[in-house]
């Protein structure tokens, strides 16, 4: 399974994906779903994936050879905007996936693949769009400014409740990364490392692109603040009205105690009981 999410707010845009792949319960590896196509000073790409990790490769490779072929009748370089990029992008998916379908449904294997492509061509706003096994493709809008692809539900909510279009593009970062490694503590099929990338409004390359791994002091500071100021703001939460007289733990503590003894006692007498049945004259000792 996959995990990846797109961020986009004034400042800019942010891009973060888990790295983890596998074919079987015991073929788990670590591929990079995130692949930057960057021309500084004139405009920056980056695609991830999810689904079909051949499919996706497939629409990868292909977009790669178009940039290094004089003749090809378009590429990213060329697209006038990130729309027209995304109809590319969109038909190369078609095809790559109409390649092997014929032969993958014998198998009942799914060759569909779902991307998200965002970026920045000087003279346009930034943008991130995502792209549908069909081909067609949806823009983030201002009421949700962000794209989910794979296993979303576990890192949705964080998402929902910080991320606004007046959200800093650095807090718009660490969302991300909470919203993965909530994913990754809930699903063994998302998995680090995690990468990420940051394209800043008005500059048209990559400004910052890192990998987090499990050692790595960030991720590793990020994982365990996260996780205790999480559990501090939930012991923080209003109390109930039964908590007002302040002695809920003094009569939860006693109702365990005598949940305690009361089996204890119950024992004692069954074999009190069962004493008083046993004939002592034909034991032996």
């Amino acid at each position: 399974m996959t995990y990846c999410v797109a961020i986009q707010v004034d400042q800019g845009l942010v891009f973060a994906a888990d790295t983890r792949t596998s074919a079987s319960f015991d073929d788990v590896r670590v591929y990079s779903k995130m692949h930057v196509f960057d021309f500084p000073g004139e405009r920056t790409f980056v695609l991830m994936s999810s689904g079909n990790l051949g499919t996706s490769q497939a629409v990868v490779a292909r977009l790669r050879r178009d940039l290094e072929d004089p003749s090809a009748p378009t590429s990213l370089r060329v697209a006038k905007d990130l729309f027209a990029a995304a109809d590319y992008v969109g038909q190369l998916l078609v095809a790559a996936q109409g390649q092997i379908s014929a032969i993958a449904q014998q198998d009942g294997v799914s060759v569909k693949a779902t991307l998200v492509l965002g970026g920045q061509i000087a003279g346009h706003l930034p943008s991130i769009l995502m792209l549908y096994p069909l081909g067609n493709w949806i823009p983030a809008s201002p009421e949700t400014p962000y794209l989910q692809i794979g296993e979303s539900k576990y890192g949705k909510p964080i998402l929902d409740r910080i991320i606004r279009a007046q959200t800093t593009l650095e807090d718009a970062a660490r969302c991300a990364l909470v919203s993965l490694d909530s994913t990754i503590r809930s699903n063994v099929s998302v998995g680090l490392p995690i990468d990420i990338a940051l394209v800043r409004t008005g500059e048209w390359h990559i400004a910052e692109r890192m990998r987090l791994d499990a050692d790595t002091p960030l991720y590793a500071e990020i994982h365990e603040s996260w996780s205790r100021k999480l559990e501090a703001a939930v012991r923080s939460l209003p109390r109930f009205p039964w908590e007002a007289d302040g002695d809920v733990a003094s009569r939860t503590s006693s109702r365990v105690g005598a949940m305690a003894v009361e089996p204890a006692v119950t024992s004692a007498r069954a074999q009190q009981q069962q004493g008083s049945d046993v004939d002592w004259t034909t034991r032996e000792f």
